[in-house]
């Protein structure tokens, strides 16, 4: 009964409350082909907790974990190195325990490495004010929509087709319910018209940069275009690294900038937990999701912190509140925060560098290997190839060789015909010179 609590009669009446004749009416809108059976899974109905063990652990074995062969995955997810500093420290127990910092006089410790995220956040991205962080970039690029759509009254946003599928995807979910979403035409390696589908009734324009397929984008020209139709640019950036070297989106006319603060502080780890960053002007400050430490100082004259422009509308009035999102990814923030102190300015420039020449050098190797072709002519860790042959099969025969070469577009569009051949290749600071002719070595052999 500790995990199964609810008997036959509890279900019985809590579907006759929902009006549903079963669980399977709950789900009836569900696409059959996404619905996975029972008989998929060849489990068990019961098992010992030994057995069980057993079963999983060999389960487990069969996965192939990022630092044991050469890997060559991003497209939104990097494996940068962390400190060990930083798990020493988010460790601690006043940091892993503690949670919400409505108690300002026993938080301090809490809202200072908030505010001072805050800081960092405002200062990567070029923006006046940054808040105490998001659930992820996704949710971060929906919210950054919805505030656009109060802001403007307007309804549509416009998406880039370089915007990573799993945001856009994210948007649509969101903000479909207060508005129009409209996607560009995906492009790989080539910047869209975006500006062409601006018009009047326009929120918003959303850009990544670095696109999904790695391409460095020109911000400047969008927003001009954006702005001459009264519509405001969503800048999106999912590898966090990039802005230790490329212009801050806020220093080339983003209004708002919604972002992945994965690769600083935070592994891979199965896929979560993540923590999104969101920044944007002063002005639109009212209008801002989420929460914001602020400084100030006591009855005493002491420097404090405390929770600043958090409305009680977030928590109980939610068709009054900038957000439904009331929590922030407090202990990611702060091994975020620890990771870019570990490195200052200097440091996060001197780590860009090096991610950037590691992938051109990986993609120089890689483009004379006959019939590859580099499809993105400027990136920062991250490009795409053109492969003369289905790029999934080839990274399954490559996997066979125990190297992780990077993701299928068709992964992220898998009913796009024309990006079936194409691969996306990350190469960080973690990859070895080894790695790569490893890499270069095995594709030669499989193509």
């Amino acid at each position: 009964m500790r995990y199964l609590p609810l008997t036959p009669d509890d279900r019985a009446a809590m579907l006759a409350k929902a009006g549903v004749p079963n669980i399977d009416a709950l789900f009836r809108d569900v696409p059959k082909a996404a619905v996975v059976s029972r008989s998929a899974f060849d489990l068990p109905d019961t098992q010992g907790e030994l057995e069980v063990e057993r079963a999983l652990s060999r389960m487990a074995a069969r996965n192939v974990a990022a630092g044991s062969v050469p890997f060559f995955c991003g497209a939104g997810a990097y494996r940068h190195h962390v400190p060990a500093a930083v798990d020493h420290l988010i460790q601690r127990s006043e940091f892993l325990t503690s949670y919400t910092p409505y108690q300002p006089e026993i938080a301090q410790g809490t809202l200072q490495y908030l505010f001072e995220f805050q800081t960092q956040v405002a200062l990567l991205t070029g923006m006046e004010v940054a808040n105490a962080s998001l659930y992820d970039g996704s949710t971060a690029t929906a919210e950054a929509v919805l505030m656009a759509q109060r802001l403007t009254k307007r309804p549509k946003a416009v998406l880039s087709g370089g915007l990573h599928p799993h945001y856009a995807e994210t948007v649509e979910t969101i903000a479909n319910l207060s508005g129009e979403v409209v996607r560009a035409p995906v492009t790989p390696g080539k910047a869209e018209d975006i500006a062409a589908l601006i018009d009047n009734q326009t929120a918003c324009a959303v850009v990544q940069s670095p696109d999904v397929f790695g391409l460095i984008r020109d911000l400047k020209p969008i927003a001009e275009a954006a702005h001459a139709k009264g519509a405001l640019l969503i800048a999106v950036v999912t590898e966090v690294v990039s802005l230790g070297l490329l212009e801050a989106p806020g220093h080339q006319g983003a209004d708002i900038v919604a972002a992945e603060g994965q690769g600083l502080g935070v592994g891979l780890n199965f896929g979560g937990p993540y923590v999104g960053l969101f920044a944007t002007r002063e002005k639109f400050l009212r209008q801002m999701p989420g929460r914001l430490s602020g400084e100030t100082v006591d009855a005493g004259g002491k420097r404090g912190y405390v929770l600043t422009l958090s409305t009680r509308e977030q928590h109980i009035r939610r068709e009054k509140a900038t957000s439904n999102i009331c929590t922030n990814s407090g202990l990611c923030c702060l091994a975020f925060t620890i990771h870019l102190s570990l490195l200052g300015e200097e440091g996060l420039t001197r780590l860009a560098r090096a991610n950037h020449a590691r992938a051109s050098a990986l993609a120089s190797k890689l483009s004379r290997i006959e019939g590859v072709e580099l499809v993105t002519p400027s990136f920062f860790n991250e490009f795409t190839i053109r492969l003369p042959k289905p790029a999934a099969s080839v990274v399954d025969a490559l996997a066979e060789r125990k190297i992780i070469a990077g993701v299928p577009a068709s992964r992220l569009w898998p009913h796009e015909r024309d990006v079936r051949d194409l691969l996306i290749v990350a190469a960080t600071e973690t990859v070895s010179d080894e790695d790569c002719d490893a890499f270069v070595k095995a594709l030669q052999e499989v193509l």
